[in-house]
């Protein structure tokens, strides 16, 4: 069953204790390609960014071959992050979760649960268009291309999107930043 959001980790007694205890059972039975999670600003269950970087190293320590991240909105605070993995010794792509924003309410509701800061400056980019969904699909483009352009300058080649079932506006993201579909995508 899918835990509840907020409330303590409790394994199942039969099953798996943690992520690199499955990741390492996973690379026994088969030889996957496994992807992890990081967090930039750490788990709303981990001490601190140490203890998760600790956790992220065991993950891949058992087999993980990259990690994707909880969506972020500070370029600067992943980019030390990703300073703190690698004296870590961790060398497998980190890739950076990009989540556009369409309803900052929900966004907002959400990352306090997840423990994702927000901006104010992203706050006060939506502010007064809850009744304008085209302006707000906009801005949550172009806030998510400059995200992915400014990760792009600071060395990051591969981007996570969370689409949320909105491969319209991902598209429109990747259309800003110059990618365009290649061959058949049916």
């Amino acid at each position: 069953d899918m835990p509840t959001i907020g409330a303590p980790y409790a394994p199942d007694p039969d099953g798996y204790v943690n992520a690199a205890d499955l990741v390492g059972g996973l690379k026994k039975i088969g030889d996957f390609r496994l992807s992890v999670a990081a967090y930039p600003e750490s788990h709303p269950d981990s001490e601190n960014v140490e203890a998760d970087i600790d956790n992220l190293k065991r993950k891949i320590d058992a087999g993980a071959d990259q990690a994707i991240t909880q969506y972020f909105f500070d370029v600067d605070m992943y980019l030390r992050f990703m300073d703190r993995v690698l004296a870590a010794g961790i060398t497998v792509p980190i890739i950076p979760g990009i989540m556009p924003v369409t309803n900052f309410a929900q966004a907002k509701n959400f990352s306090a649960r997840c423990g994702t800061s927000i901006p104010k400056w992203l706050e006060k980019l939506f502010e007064g268009l809850d009744d304008r969904p085209e302006i707000r699909r906009h801005v949550a483009a172009t806030v998510a291309a400059e995200q992915c352009m400014r990760l792009y300058r600071g060395g990051v080649k591969q981007f996570h999107f969370y689409t949320l079932n909105r491969s319209e506006l991902t598209a429109t993201i990747c259309h800003f930043l110059g990618l365009r579909p290649t061959g058949d995508a049916s």
